[in-house]
C-alpha cells in the first residue's frame, strides 16, 4: 500500500512546507489517518507500530474512557513527541509493543532472531518521500520563488534564496553567502524573506516565551486558566519546565495559550510543534505561532521594520 500516493502533491507539499517538524503531521494525517481509513472496513481491534512510545488503555473499553500516552522506556529514542497530535480516536486503536525495551535491546532480538532488517540504519527524513531528496521533492511540487536574505541584526541586504520553504532555523549549508559562516534565524513566510546570522548562539537569538495554537489534548487538563507542565519543542530526551496560560477574552480562540520556559531555547520558529507532558504522560500538542525573550522582543524585530530589501 504505498501511503504516499493516496495524497495529492498538494497537501503533502504544505505538511512539509509549513511545518519544521512534518513527521508530527505524517503521523496524525498519513500513518494513522488515510491508513486507518482506508482499512476501516476490516474486523481488527487494534494497529500494532514500532514507535518508541507506550498507550494505556482503559479495562472498561467505555466510549468516554480516554486512551494515555505514556513516555518510552528507551527517552533518548521516545517518539511520543510525534505522537502528541493524535487523536483519541486513533489512540484508542493503537498500541506499541516497543515502548517496554529499548534500541538497543531491539537490535538484539533482531539479530537473535535473524530478522531481515536487522541491520538496518535508523531511518531519517521523512518516510513517505521514499528514496527521494527533501529539496528534490519540494522543487518538483512547488517550484521555486525568488526571494531575500536579510542580515538579522541590521536588515542589511545578504543575497538571494530560492524560496523559504528550502531552509530551517539553524540551517548553515546552502546559504552561498560570502564572510560566514552564516545561520538562518527566522522566516518571514509571508513576505518570503529568509533572514540570516553570522551569531545563531548569541543571546538576543534565545526565546523563552511563545504562543501556540491548534491545541489538541489526549489528556484533560485541570480547570486552572494557567498549568505549570513540561514541554518538548523538539524530538529529543530534553525537557523544559513551563507554564502555560489559555488565553481568554473576547475575540480568544479557546485552542491558543501562551507558554513561559524554565529557560531560554535557542531555535524556537513558528509552525514547529511544541508537546506538554505531566509526569511521564503526554498530553497533547499544539503550532508555535510567534516567540519573544523575556523582554517581549521578537526575533530580528530590527531587521523586520527596514526597507534594505532588492
Amino acid at each position: 500500500m504505498n501511503i504516499g500516493r493516496m495524497w495529492s502533491p498538494t497537501l503533502l507539499t504544505s505538511i512539509v512546507v509549513m511545518y519544521p517538524n512534518p513527521d508530527v503531521l505524517c503521523n496524525t494525517r498519513i500513518k494513522f489517518g488515510a491508513f486507518m481509513d482506508a482499512i476501516k472496513s476490516m474486523d481488527f481491534d487494534y494497529v500494532a507500530s514500532g514507535h518508541y512510545a507506550n498507550v494505556v488503555h482503559s479495562c472498561t473499553n467505555q466510549v468516554d474512557d480516554d486512551s494515555i500516552l505514556e513516555l518510552s522506556q528507551d527517552m533518548v529514542k521516545d517518539q511520543t513527541y510525534f505522537l502528541s497530535h493524535l487523536s483519541q480516536v486513533q489512540l484508542k486503536r493503537l498500541i506499541f509493543p516497543l515502548g517496554c525495551i529499548s534500541k538497543e535491546e531491539v537490535r538484539k532480538l533482531a539479530t537473535q532472531f535473524d530478522l531481515p532488517n536487522k541491520d538496518r540504519k535508523d531511518s531519517q527524513g521523512i518516510c513517505f518521500l521514499g528514496k527521494i531528496k527533501f529539496s528534490e521533492f519540494v522543487a518538483r511540487h512547488i517550484g521555486e520563488e525568488e526571494g531575500v536574505i536579510l542580515e538579522a541584526e541590521t536588515g542589511d541586504f545578504l543575497g538571494k534564496h530560492r524560496g523559504f520553504w528550502f531552509y530551517t532555523i539553524g540551517q548553515r549549508q546552502g546559504l552561498r553567502l560570502p564572510g560566514g559562516p552564516w545561520y538562518v534565524v527566522e522566516k518571514d513566510v509571508k513576505n518570503n524573506v529568509v533572514f540570516a546570522s553570522r551569531n545563531y548562539f548569541s543571546f538576543d537569538k534565545r526565546r523563552r516565551i511563545f504562543r501556540v495554537g491548534s491545541l489538541r489534548w489526549l489528556s484533560r487538563l485541570g480547570t486552572d486558566q494557567t498549568c505549570h507542565l513540561q514541554c518538548k519543542v523538539r524530538h529529543g530526551p530534553g525537557f523544559y519546565n513551563c507554564s502555560l496560560t489559555m488565553e481568554s477574552g473576547e475575540g480568544c480562540d479557546e485552542d491558543v495559550a501562551v507558554v513561559q520556559l524554565s529557560e531560554d531555547d535557542q531555535g524556537l520558529a513558528a509552525g514547529q510543534f511544541a508537546a506538554f507532558y505531566q509526569g511521564k504522560t503526554c498530553l497533547g500538542s499544539g503550532v508555535i505561532l510567534e516567540s519573544w525573550d523575556d523582554k517581549g522582543f521578537p526575533v530580528c524585530a530590527k531587521a523586520r521594520n527596514c526597507k534594505n530589501r532588492r
